[in-house]
């Protein structure tokens, strides 16, 4: 006997496709869908609202429908509280654990709905009785006794929806191509920058070392120094060959001002790491006048804080370099959260780490020659990443003449 369940949708999900999604997936699966009720909003602000019965020939089916659906918006007409089970360990889920959306989150808990803090994709939501709370925990949060949210019971999400309203952002959402004018595109990315500086919001950079290699890096620089970001999350390679080009000119032995090959200057990354861990940090290098220039001695002078975290492929690394992971990722973590926006230079690996704690109301902004680095990123959960192919010489440079125009107008 076919099993049936009654689902609900609300918002802009014509405007958004969400209501096409649904269909599609179930269908895709293996599932059929009665349509009940569809009141479609009349004026641009108005939201819809749809009822469906959902049917599947097992209700195990039906259980992998529904779960699919509820990561669209989906919700059911009656909600019961949700189910807790307490971990029987330290970093050991219970069988039946609810895995996280990066999508805003609501429990229904004591009878009263809850919002999820801090909520990140791929993790886990415990509840906190005493304070009422509950949490987006990652795994190697979870201690022993944390009660754990168990199934999608009790539990909705808001996904992201197209705005009606064509704003700044508006203009190239979720599109990846080179074939775009991309002075158009930055001139639109440095509105919002403004924008969200003016009305007190916070912006994160995400970069890779090709930043320096394509000579993008006192552009990258300015922009720090005339506060248009926040925190700037890095990895050595960032750091060190911003330090190596400041010191010597060159990265990765490279005069970037000829674009010849220094003698000897495959050794200038070493000398450059070796002088910042005889000084002791990054901070005593610019204190010390070692480092005179550049993006890591702005982000010192302005109390720009800087989170470099490192990878089995460094040298050194710089003392400044986070080499824990599980540190990196909590130290990230605490710097993400109230970002307005973050934008991502030419580091795919940093890039995906970053896009997986980041929350999908975050706008967020991919920069890669590749577009396939792009893509890679919003296949691995980011969905609300806007793509912008282009090389970070020719970004950075136009982004920081933009914002100065702009600033002046």
């Amino acid at each position: 006997m076919d099993s049936s369940r009654e689902i609900e949708l609300e918002g802009h999900i014509i405007d958004s496709g969400i209501i096409t999604r649904v269909y599609d997936k179930i269908i895709d699966m293996g599932g059929n869908f009665e349509l009940i009720t569809f009141d479609v909003g009349k004026k641009k602000q108005d939201t819809s609202y749809a009822r469906l019965i959902v049917t599947a020939e097992s209700e195990e089916l039906l259980e992998e429908i529904l779960s699919e659906l509820h990561r669209l918006g989906a919700k059911m007409p009656e909600v019961e509280d949700v189910t807790l089970k307490a971990a029987e360990a330290d970093k050991v889920v219970p069988k039946g654990f609810y895995s996280t959306t990066n999508h805003p989150t609501f429990l229904k808990y004591n009878d009263r709905w809850i919002d999820v803090e801090y909520i990140e994709m791929d993790c886990l939501i415990i509840i906190k009785p005493d304070e009422d709370r509950a949490v987006c925990t990652p795994l190697s949060r979870l201690k022993k006794g944390d009660l754990v949210v168990i199934g999608e019971k009790g539990v909705r999400i808001v996904p992201p929806e197209r705005s009606r309203k064509v704003n700044s952002f508006e203009f190239m959402q979720n599109t990846v191509s080179s074939e775009r004018p991309s002075e158009t595109i930055i001139a639109k990315i440095a509105d919002e920058m403004l924008e969200i500086r003016k009305n007190g919001g916070k912006i994160g950079i995400v970069g890779g070392p090709a930043i320096i290699h394509t000579r993008a890096a006192p552009a990258l620089a300015e922009i720090i120094r005339e506060g248009y970001v926040d925190v700037l999350f890095g990895g050595n390679a960032l750091a060190t060959h911003d330090i190596e080009y400041n010191l010597f000119g060159t990265s990765l032995g490279m005069d970037l001002d000829s674009g010849k090959l220094t003698p000897g200057g495959h050794k200038n990354h070493i000398y450059a790491i070796s002088e910042v861990i005889r000084a002791g940090s990054i901070r005593n290098a610019v204190d010390q006048g070692i480092i005179k220039k550049g993006i890591m001695y702005e982000c010192i002078k302005n109390e720009i804080p800087f989170i470099l975290a490192g990878s089995i492929r460094d040298d050194g690394p710089l003392p400044d370099v986070i080499t824990d992971v599980i540190e990196a990722q909590e130290i990230m973590r605490e710097h993400l959260h109230g970002l307005d926006m973050v934008i991502m230079i030419g580091t795919l690996l940093h890039s995906v780490a970053i896009g997986n704690c980041l929350p999908s109301f975050v706008k967020t902004i991919c920069v890669d020659i590749n577009p396939a680095s792009v893509t890679k990123l919003m296949d691995r959960g980011t969905s609300q990443a806007i793509g912008v192919v282009s090389d970070a010489g020719a970004f950075l440079p136009l982004l920081a003449k933009s914002l100065s125009k702009k600033s002046q107008e």
